[in-house]
Protein backbone atom coordinates (compact mmCIF):
# COMPACT_ATOMS: atom_id res chain seq x y z
CA UNK A 1 0.00 0.00 0.00
CA UNK A 2 2.94 2.08 0.18
CA UNK A 3 4.45 2.32 -3.58
CA UNK A 4 3.29 5.59 -4.90
CA UNK A 5 0.84 5.32 -8.10
CA UNK A 6 1.34 5.55 -11.57
CA UNK A 7 0.65 9.81 -11.41
CA UNK A 8 -1.01 9.05 -15.18
CA UNK A 9 -3.47 6.51 -14.37
CA UNK A 10 -6.47 7.21 -12.53
CA UNK A 11 -8.30 5.78 -9.67
CA UNK A 12 -10.62 3.68 -11.81
CA UNK A 13 -7.70 2.39 -13.53
CA UNK A 14 -5.54 1.29 -10.48
CA UNK A 15 -8.13 -0.17 -8.88
CA UNK A 16 -9.49 -1.89 -11.94
CA UNK A 17 -13.00 -1.61 -11.11
CA UNK A 18 -15.11 1.01 -13.14
CA UNK A 19 -17.64 2.39 -10.97
CA UNK A 20 -21.13 2.66 -12.87
CA UNK A 21 -22.34 6.27 -13.93
CA UNK A 22 -23.94 8.08 -10.42
CA UNK A 23 -28.12 7.98 -11.01
CA UNK A 24 -29.46 10.61 -12.17
CA UNK A 25 -30.91 11.66 -8.27
CA UNK A 26 -26.93 11.42 -7.17
CA UNK A 27 -25.72 13.83 -4.65
CA UNK A 28 -23.12 16.62 -5.75
CA UNK A 29 -20.82 14.88 -3.53
CA UNK A 30 -21.18 11.61 -5.23
CA UNK A 31 -21.55 12.58 -8.58
CA UNK A 32 -17.95 13.86 -7.83
CA UNK A 33 -16.24 11.31 -6.33
CA UNK A 34 -17.48 9.58 -9.82
CA UNK A 35 -16.03 12.05 -11.81
CA UNK A 36 -12.76 12.72 -10.08
CA UNK A 37 -12.04 8.57 -10.26
CA UNK A 38 -11.63 9.16 -13.87
CA UNK A 39 -9.47 11.51 -13.36
CA UNK A 40 -5.40 10.85 -13.13
CA UNK A 41 -4.37 10.60 -9.75
CA UNK A 42 -1.22 12.89 -10.60
CA UNK A 43 -3.83 15.85 -11.58
CA UNK A 44 -5.62 15.43 -8.22
CA UNK A 45 -5.74 18.50 -6.05
CA UNK A 46 -5.33 18.97 -2.42
CA UNK A 47 -9.31 19.71 -2.64
CA UNK A 48 -10.10 16.83 -4.62
CA UNK A 49 -7.73 14.32 -2.80
CA UNK A 50 -9.66 15.40 0.76
CA UNK A 51 -12.83 14.67 -0.58
CA UNK A 52 -11.96 11.36 -1.93
CA UNK A 53 -9.73 10.64 1.70
CA UNK A 54 -12.93 11.69 3.59
CA UNK A 55 -15.11 9.36 1.40
CA UNK A 56 -12.71 6.10 1.93
CA UNK A 57 -11.95 6.23 -2.00
CA UNK A 58 -8.77 4.91 -3.55
CA UNK A 59 -6.81 4.99 -0.11
CA UNK A 60 -4.24 2.64 -1.21
CA UNK A 61 -3.08 5.30 -3.93
CA UNK A 62 -4.17 8.55 -2.54
CA UNK A 63 -2.65 8.62 1.13
CA UNK A 64 0.98 8.12 -0.52
CA UNK A 65 -0.04 11.40 -2.47
CA UNK A 66 -1.40 12.64 0.53
CA UNK A 67 1.41 12.58 3.01
CA UNK A 68 3.56 13.54 0.21
CA UNK A 69 1.38 16.89 0.07
CA UNK A 70 1.36 17.08 3.77
CA UNK A 71 5.09 16.70 4.34
CA UNK A 72 6.00 19.61 2.76
CA UNK A 73 2.38 21.63 4.26
CA UNK A 74 1.09 20.11 7.16
CA UNK A 75 -1.62 22.28 6.92
CA UNK A 76 -2.15 22.33 3.22
CA UNK A 77 -6.01 23.44 2.62
CA UNK A 78 -8.29 22.10 0.00
CA UNK A 79 -11.87 24.12 -0.32
CA UNK A 80 -12.95 23.79 3.62
CA UNK A 81 -10.26 24.83 5.56
CA UNK A 82 -6.42 25.16 7.03
CA UNK A 83 -5.49 21.83 7.64
CA UNK A 84 -8.41 20.18 5.92
CA UNK A 85 -6.23 17.61 4.27
CA UNK A 86 -4.49 16.55 7.08
CA UNK A 87 -7.99 16.31 9.02
CA UNK A 88 -9.13 13.67 6.31
CA UNK A 89 -6.31 11.45 6.71
CA UNK A 90 -6.26 11.72 10.65
CA UNK A 91 -9.41 10.85 10.63
CA UNK A 92 -9.16 7.20 8.57
CA UNK A 93 -10.03 4.60 10.10
CA UNK A 94 -7.02 2.61 12.27
CA UNK A 95 -7.06 -0.26 10.30
CA UNK A 96 -5.73 1.74 7.76
CA UNK A 97 -2.45 2.50 8.84
CA UNK A 98 -1.98 -1.07 9.93
CA UNK A 99 -2.49 -2.37 6.19
CA UNK A 100 0.01 0.81 4.66
CA UNK A 101 3.60 -0.43 6.88
CA UNK A 102 5.43 3.07 6.07
CA UNK A 103 2.36 5.43 6.05
CA UNK A 104 1.61 5.26 9.91
CA UNK A 105 4.64 6.13 11.12
CA UNK A 106 5.24 8.51 8.70
CA UNK A 107 2.19 10.65 9.17
CA UNK A 108 3.51 10.00 12.81
CA UNK A 109 6.25 12.07 12.54
CA UNK A 110 4.57 14.78 10.57
CA UNK A 111 2.09 15.53 12.89
CA UNK A 112 4.13 14.92 16.23
CA UNK A 113 6.06 18.23 15.39
CA UNK A 114 2.85 20.29 14.43
CA UNK A 115 2.63 22.86 17.35
CA UNK A 116 -0.39 25.87 17.59
CA UNK A 117 -3.25 24.04 16.12
CA UNK A 118 -6.77 24.50 16.24
CA UNK A 119 -8.09 22.69 18.88
CA UNK A 120 -10.28 20.49 16.33
CA UNK A 121 -7.48 19.53 14.61
CA UNK A 122 -5.17 18.90 17.99
CA UNK A 123 -7.77 16.51 19.07
CA UNK A 124 -7.74 14.63 15.76
CA UNK A 125 -3.79 14.57 15.84
CA UNK A 126 -3.80 12.65 19.69
CA UNK A 127 -6.49 10.64 18.59
CA UNK A 128 -4.49 9.53 16.04
CA UNK A 129 -1.50 9.34 18.14
CA UNK A 130 -2.83 7.66 20.93
CA UNK A 131 -2.67 3.56 20.48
Amino acid sequence: MTRPPNCDRSLEELERDRWPAPSADATRLVATAHALRRRPVGELTVKDMRLLIGQDVGLPYLLPLALKVLRDNPMAEGDMYEGDLLSAVLTRNPAVWAKSSGLGPELRAIVSELTDLPPDLQQKVERFLTP
